[in-house]
């Protein structure tokens, strides 16, 4: 931003001040200097702006830092105009079509303008600015952008048709030559200003080339409004159309005055061009909304900054930033912060204000930093052992964004889409739902690395899922989930979170048929009585449509805040070697199909003796020989004695119980082929 030191003296009086000294304080102040330029008998500094600060991309924005921080007046322009009988709304009308994109927007009308060049106190200070000139009345509307940073913009009102101004999306297949002779194609999410009949100009970007002012132009139907931010820059971006204009809308402008930023540069139009300005203005703002205070305690300024400001000086700092301060007791201040200041919502953003206006310089450096190590916590010391269990295990931890689309939310999510918190972004229109379960991202990620060529693939996440509150109006209840999805055969999916569950509860996990919408074949996890999770694999429909159906895939989501309090109650026990040897026997047993392992381990813990030290899944099998209906599994048993060596006819009494429950129950019989 480039600011003319003779043009700043109308508005603060920095007489006897060097610019160099200008200069210094400005980057004191946040405001960092690129360099100092001599210009036409004139001193031009250019200046960064932080894109939070869209009020200081103007000259009565520096000046009123300047004014704060030398604790001079701030002098603005006096703003008087003379207008005729004929009222603006028998000229001009202004429907506003989308006011989330458009929130406030005025029209004036003025007539018997003659069009040509400027004065040359006008250009020269334009041309310090770094803009030229056209004629005079567009350079009055340059020279109001660049004195209060609201970009108005001058239409050719002759050639507006049907005496309306709609502010609306483009209509497919809608164009428009903008100014600067672009041939622009409209998006149907691109705000325009249009007329009765087609869009006249860009929404905060730049007008269009067929009402531009021109030499013939007699009557201007002048522009002040206020666009969306991202609305604006996402525009400007998509069509390569950037213009000082835009550059001010996409850092906000102050909405509140913009009727006063409309009479200023009508009168400067007058000023330069002559005419008459129509008595009134069209001025719609659907949605004004009220300032909100913001508090800042003495006690956290002093504890953050590490020094303490005297209250008066605190006081004098706000008051001349506008910021309208008052104690509400011993340790409050109250601020409300005036409209151009969006970037104010927080105490530490007051605390920032206080700081740099009173002198970062103030703030006492140490040659010594103090570091105090701090222990990690008990979901950090959790986390941990899941990430090196599962590291080992050959998974790969993964971190997606919280964000998911209504088809994965419909797919994955135990509640509808519609049940979803979500958020109203032009700029996320798909991926817009707060997940409410982890599977989804993953699998969508597991895709991802399936295209690549990553196969095969095995990942988890460890992150938080957001789950609406019961109550109206409270924030949702988030809850940490660890999530597991592989390319590998349910049973070892299960062997991992077996020995997941044994490493961080060291106790074993149990495991009970139950569904979900995306699982075939699923089970909840418990540990003791608790439920800490679901297991199943991903149905057959679901894992085509991912390019997953290259074998089965399965996954897993457990609750971390349930293991970190299992984990917390682990008692790790420990025995001694056995001094005896083990028997093994595994029984081949041909069941009916609705059998669940379940079933056969309590049948085969009730029937078996206390030398049964270990019962396993040792696999399933279907087809031939196996009869239609049935199916082949195996129980792998193990038997030790702590007293003495096991003798295999004593096993096989022990097997021949098992068997006889086994038929009882089950119609089990032993598989000879």
């Amino acid at each position: 931003m480039k600011i003319s030191l003779e043009w700043l003296q109308e508005y603060v009086d920095l007489k006897g001040v060097c610019p160099e000294e200008i200069a210094k304080r400005l980057s004191d102040l946040g405001f960092p200097t690129e360099s100092i330029e001599k210009i036409d008998g004139d001193t031009v500094i250019d200046i960064e702006i932080t894109s939070n600060r869209g009020d200081c991309l103007s000259h009565i924005g520096i000046a009123r830092e300047l004014a704060a921080a030398y604790g001079k007046p701030l002098r603005l322009p006096d703003v008087s105009i003379q207008e005729s009988d004929v009222p603006v709304h028998n000229w001009v009308s202004v429907q506003i079509d989308e006011p989330e994109l458009c929130p406030r927007y005025t029209a004036r009308i003025i007539t018997g303008v003659k069009v040509g060049p400027s004065p040359d106190w006008m250009v020269r200070r334009l041309q310090a600015a770094g803009m030229r000139s056209v004629n005079n009345v567009v350079d009055a509307t340059n020279y109001a952008m660049l004195e209060h940073g609201q970009p108005p913009h001058a239409f050719d009102y002759d050639k507006i048709r049907g005496r309306k101004i709609i502010v609306r999306k483009a209509l497919p297949g809608e164009r428009l030559i903008s100014i600067d002779g672009t041939d622009c194609q409209l998006q149907d999410w691109m705000l325009v200003i249009a007329d009765a009949e087609r869009p006249v100009a860009v929404g905060g970007v730049m007008g269009g080339l067929e009402t531009e002012v021109t030499e013939q132009t007699a009557t201007i139907l002048l522009e002040e409004a206020s666009f969306a931010p991202v609305s604006i820059r996402r525009t400007s971006r998509r069509l390569g159309l950037p213009s000082e204009a835009s550059f001010r809308f996409e850092r906000q402008v102050d909405t509140e005055n913009i009727d006063w930023a409309s009479r200023r540069c009508a009168q400067l139009i007058v000023q330069v061009a002559g005419g008459q300005i129509a008595r009134g203005v069209v001025d719609c703002y659907p949605g004004k909304t009220a300032e909100a205070p913001v508090r800042m305690r003495l006690s956290r300024l002093k504890h953050l900054l590490g020094i303490e400001i005297p209250v008066e000086n605190v006081l004098a700092i706000f008051s001349g930033l506008g910021l309208n301060p008052h104690r509400e007791n011993s340790d409050v201040i109250v601020c409300t912060p005036p409209s151009w200041r969006h970037d104010l919502s927080r105490e530490a953003d007051l605390i920032e204000e206080a700081a740099r206006c009173w002198g970062y310089e103030k703030v006492p450096v140490e040659n010594k930093i103090r570091i105090t190590a701090v222990p990690i916590d008990a979901r950090e010391k959790v986390c941990q052992k899941i990430r090196t269990y599962l590291n080992g295990c050959g998974f790969f931890e993964t971190i997606n964004i919280t964000f998911i689309d209504k088809q994965t939310a419909e797919c994955f999510s135990p509640a509808p889409a519609a049940e979803h918190l979500a958020v109203s972004d032009v700029s996320r229109k798909n991926t817009n739902l707060l997940r409410q379960n982890l599977i989804g991202s993953l699998l969508n990620t597991m895709q991802t690395n399936y295209h690549a060529g990553n196969i095969p693939c095995r990942l988890y996440e460890i992150a938080d899922t957001f789950l609406p509150s019961e109550k109206n109006q409270v924030l949702p209840l988030e809850k940490a989930k660890v999530a597991l999805a592989a390319d590998m055969e349910f049973q070892e999916m299960r062997g991992v979170l077996e020995g997941l569950l044994e490493r961080l509860t060291c106790r074993e996990g149990r495991f009970e048929p139950a569904g979900a919408k995306w699982a075939q074949g699923g089970t909840e996890i418990f540990v003791g009585d608790k439920p800490v999770g679901f297991v199943g694999a991903v149905e057959d429909t679901i894992a085509r449509r991912l390019d997953l159906d290259k074998g089965m895939v399965c996954a897993a989501e457990l609750d971390l805040e349930t293991l970190i309090d299992l984990a917390a109650n682990a008692k790790p026990s420990a025995k001694p070697l056995p001094r005896f040897p083990a028997i093994r026997r595994d029984l081949s047993l041909i069941l009916d199909e609705p059998v669940r392992w379940a079933e056969i381990e309590q049948a085969v813990r009730s029937a078996a003796p206390s030398e049964l030290e270990e019962i396993r899944f040792g696999g399933l099998y279907r087809g031939k020989p196996i009869p239609a209906g049935k199916k082949s599994l195996t129980v792998s048993l193990r038997f030790r004695d702590d007293d003495g060596t096991l003798r295999h006819e004593q096993v096989d009494q022990f097997e021949a119980a098992i068997l006889n429950v086994l038929k009882e129950k089950f119609r089990a019989e032993l598989r000879t082929v």
